[in-house]
């Protein structure tokens, strides 16, 4: 093993890096995190589904599933996830175009014993014949799954109009039909594809854990250094991605959900040989800027836009698909072409005037500030980016590579954006008003291409800027050499530091993670705010007019790495602002300032109230699982409403309606913050007296608001159909703890932690129910629950609710055959979970906000909810599922929808809710 350069990280990571090589030249990058207690491993694979057979489409996607279900040394099917799941982990995998990344993270006593099972999947996989079947059939539910994905359906028309000699064009899922045959020739062909596509030479691997880095290299020889090395030398056609043949080209293309957007696409050549300087990073920074003069601020203003994105597309080893993608008002879409003569014109304006030195520097020094003051991730993330960026980056810049911008090179710079003109162009448009003559394989989209005439390139040819357009000025948010304050804190947990009536503001100084940064939560909580379906929705209106409003005053501080969000909750609103201290108390001026203000114009009302109208009526084509997990909460919770009831409200609603809506709002308040990170306490009692003047100008003291949780004690077995177009069926099983208690929390916790890997592999793996199968802790308004779901494209409503029944009624025979040693790791993997190091400010912020909001007043919740885990017996766990799930007459909500192949496995019921709102008005209810 050779010796390679330092690993370039932060000032702030604590961690210690090495970069190694084994024999059969696998390249492994260790990392001893000492602060972790968790331990993770990610191996990259330099094979995707560019490298899929011509004749089997998703083949690579194909062998990612069936390496996790078994191996020579560790034949069970089912083993692996067990193992992982018992000690506290979690894992996943992904095919991308030209990678397959392998991940998992597990409790560190374990680390050892699982990268002896993970290693196998590279070294002796088993591909059990009696699993081929059934896998293809995993595949063709993941498929299914996304039939009715628009951001699927417009990639698959994406493929059909570049050029079919280059590997993108390849159908990348698979499904039955593309891994149809006999399973022993189907495993044959996957065994082939495996011992000519896996080799050691072109895998990357990444450990992350709290051990010397002496013993993790030591196991990476000992469980990796068996991977065999076939020395294979990846090379892929050099056909490129779009010929003259596909330029030019206007690809209309029709969604499901209500939308108009147009994305500009440029041809540009494969960036990674650009990491080090970034041109395109630059050039997307003022393209894509959204303060005064820029080119979104200009095309919000004639009224033709709502949104706009600059940098995005796909790339790969020879192409980057340079993309403007644009969000349309109804008017910018039926001048379409003006739209896009005002790109031109900005783009124009950066080659004559915006390749400055200092333009580049500024977003230079942010990336190095961000670099300087990383904060840390979680093992598996970190595992998981690091084996990635192993295949992109220098050894030295595996960890900094991201953040490098060495220089402007002006003429590099000029090259792409001369690239950048409308005879390199393709333009897509998405919209539900367009003809067309085509539709694309496997996702039925209907399509049509059409040249782009000469007149129009020669209209966006004349590039004089109009002078509304104006490169952004020097960002005066920018904290020049940011330095965290060395203060200890006093206090081991965040304290009341101000209150009075109405108000109160919690502080902690930070003290470990040493960064110059805050996190700023306030919550403001009015009787006004989703009282009834109109008051919800004339919040969640307030809030979206809000955000649009401060778009262009706060875009320059959110460069600057000041971020907010304004977000509606049960009882009210709340504003998270974080980032860099030096700036948090003028973006917090600036943004009070401007919600008092309520200057919405008439326009911007009316296209903002039809881009959230857009929103709600596009939820009827989300996944029947994503639209049963939205009816849970309204269902259970007194103030939530279903995205149609609330789009019935707004089709009323007026801006004076609005604007009586805030008055009316801000007339009682009571508010509540948390200032945590890089905050003194004299800085934190001064910010809670100037909220409180603020206030008091306003508005009057208030109480908070009450949550309110329906009660199903008594209710039986509940059932609630939705009506949802879609070929699946789905169904979410909820139980209900009676109590908000925290021995109920430790035994709903170590419920779902003992079930989940042993129902996904019951349901998903073995009886090939679906793709969505799984189990889920939720907490509602404090009170604990336990959910069993699945979406399915092969079973209706009534068979998944037996399979989760009979599931239910199996497995308390199951925990009583484990050992007691099982029983014991399995706590010990849930208390390490609960127990978790929070990796960052980010993490311990939220975490802190996350108590106040269940009054965890000491902060220990989690702490009493491990120590209740330590205690819990088998018996206990035996005894809730035989009186609280298994009876015939248990208390439970069924919400479930049936699929258009299912109609003859319909779930019928007596006890079933056909009127929410007399349901919710009558239910008994839990006050919070």
């Amino acid at each position: 093993m050779s010796d390679f350069p330092a690993i370039r990280k932060s000032q702030n990571d604590h961690r210690r890096y090495k970069y190694i090589q084994l024999p059969n030249q696998l390249k492994v990058l260790l990392v001893e995190d000492n602060q972790s207690n968790q331990a993770a491993a990610s191996m990259a694979v330099r094979v995707g589904h560019f490298d899929d057979p011509v004749s089997r489409p998703g083949m690579a996607h194909f062998l990612e599933h069936m390496l996790f279900l078994g191996t020579e040394k560790y034949p069970d099917s089912g083993e692996y996830h067990a193992f992982i799941n018992q000690h506290g982990g979690n894992n996943n995998a992904w095919t991308g175009t030209e990678q397959t990344n392998f991940f998992y993270t597990i409790s560190p006593e374990v680390f050892d014993e699982s990268l002896d099972r993970f290693s196998q999947f590279f070294i002796a996989p088993k591909f059990d014949l009696e699993l081929v079947d059934r896998e293809r059939h995993a595949i063709e539910s993941e498929y299914s799954l996304k039939l009715k994905d628009d951001v699927r359906r417009v990639y698959q028309v994406q493929k059909e109009t570049t050029n079919q000699a280059h590997p993108f064009s390849k159908f990348s899922v698979g499904n039955l039909a593309t891994l149809a045959g006999s399973e022993a020739e189907l495993r044959q062909e996957l065994l082939t594809f495996y011992q000519q596509q896996y080799s050691a030479n072109i895998m990357t691997l990444c450990l992350v854990a709290p051990f010397p880095l002496e013993q993790l290299e030591q196991w990476a020889n000992h469980f990796f250094g068996e991977v065999i090395n076939r020395n294979i030398a990846k090379q892929y056609s050099q056909a490129p991605l779009v010929t003259e043949a596909e330029k030019l080209k206007q690809i209309s293309i029709v969604p499901l959900k209500q939308q108009k957007r147009v994305s500009v696409n440029f041809a540009l050549p494969g960036i990674d040989k650009f990491y080090k300087r970034k041109p395109l990073t630059f050039i997307s920074h003022l393209l894509g800027n959204e303060s005064p003069g820029s080119l979104l601020s200009y095309l919000k203003e004639q009224g033709l836009a709502n949104n706009l994105s600059a940098g995005g597309g796909i790339n790969g080893f020879n192409f980057k698909d340079y993309s403007v993608s644009i969000q349309l008002t109804d008017k910018g879409f039926e001048q379409l072409d003006e739209v896009i003569k005002c790109i031109f014109e900005y783009i124009q304006l950066i080659k004559s005037t915006g390749l400055e030195n200092w333009r580049y520097q500024e977003r230079a020094n942010l990336l190095d500030t961000a670099f300087r003051f990383q904060e840390q991730i979680k093992a598996l993330d970190l595992a998981s980016h690091l084996s990635i960026n192993m295949h992109h980056y220098e050894v030295e810049d595996i960890v900094y590579g991201d953040y490098r911008m060495d220089n402007l090179d002006v003429s590099e710079a000029a090259d792409l954006l001369d690239l950048m003109n409308p005879t390199n162009m393709r333009l897509q448009v998405v919209s539900q008003d367009l003809e067309t003559d085509k539709q694309a394989a496997w996702y039925f989209t209907p399509y049509r291409v059409t040249e782009i005439t000469s007149d129009r390139v020669g209209y966006w040819q004349q590039t004089e800027v109009r002078t509304a357009l104006q490169l952004p000025k020097a960002n005066p948010f920018i904290v020049a050499n940011p330095q965290a304050r060395d203060e200890q804190c006093q206090y081991p947990v965040p304290v009341i530091v101000d209150e009075g009536d109405g108000y109160r503001i919690w502080h902690r100084k930070d003290d470990e993670f040493n960064v110059p940064k805050g996190h700023l939560f306030l919550s403001m909580d009015s009787q006004k705010a989703s009282d009834t379906p109109r008051h919800a929705t004339l919040t969640r209106l307030y809030v979206e007019m809000l955000l649009d409003y401060l778009t262009e005053p706060t875009y320059q501080a959110e460069v600057a790495g000041l971020n907010y969000n304004i977000y509606p909750h049960q009882g009210g609103i709340t504003l998270h602002l974080t980032g860099f201290t030096g700036n948090q108390e003028s973006l917090l001026e600036l943004i009070i300032e401007k919600a008092r203000e309520r200057k919405f114009t008439q326009e911007r009302f009316n296209i903002i109230r039809k881009q959230i109208l857009r929103s709600w009526n596009n939820v009827t084509q989300a996944k029947p699982i994503s639209q049963l997990f939205t009816s849970l909460t309204v269902t259970l919770q007194k103030r939530s409403f279903e995205p149609a009831r609330m789009a019935e409200e707004l089709e009323s609603i007026t801006l004076d309606d609005l604007h009586n809506h805030v008055r009316e709002f801000y007339e009682k308040i009571y508010l509540e913050g948390l200032v945590y990170g890089d905050w003194l306490v004299s800085e934190a009692q001064q910010l809670g007296q100037r909220l409180q003047r603020l206030l008091s100008l306003v508005t009057k003291p208030s109480s908070e608001s009450s949550r309110e949780l329906v009660n199903l004690k008594g209710h039986g077995t509940l059932l609630r159909e939705k009506s949802i177009n879609h070929q699946d069926s789905a169904i979410i099983v909820y139980y209900q703890s009676s109590q908000a208690s925290v021995d109920k929390m430790a035994l709903f916790s170590l419920l779902n932690h003992t079930m989940s890997s042993t129902f996904f592999h019951e349901l998903r793996t073995k009886q090939q129910l679906g793709y969505m199968v799984g189990t889920g802790y939720l907490p509602l308004n404090r009170h604990p629950g336990m959910i069993f779901y699945i979406q399915s494209p092969s079973n209706g409503p009534r068979v998944l609710l037996e399979a989760i029944d009979e599931f239910i009624a199996d497995f308390s025979y199951a925990v009583m055959q484990i050992t007691n040693e099982q029983w014991e790791s399995t706590k010990h993997g849930l208390i390490n979970q609960i127990m978790e190091h929070d990796s960052n400010l980010k993490t311990r912020g939220q975490r802190y906000w996350v108590s106040l909001g269940n009054r965890d007043y000491k902060f220990n919740q989690r702490e009493s909810v491990a120590s209740q885990v330590a205690q819990l017996t088998r018996a206990d766990l035996i005894k809730f599922m035989m009186q609280r799930m298994r009876s015939k007459h248990c208390d439970r909500l069924v919400l479930f929808s049936c699929g258009e192949q299912h109609t003859k496995q319909q779930l019928n019921g007596k006890n079933k809710i056909v009127d929410l709102k007399a349901f919710k008005h009558k239910a008994e209810k839990f006050h919070f």
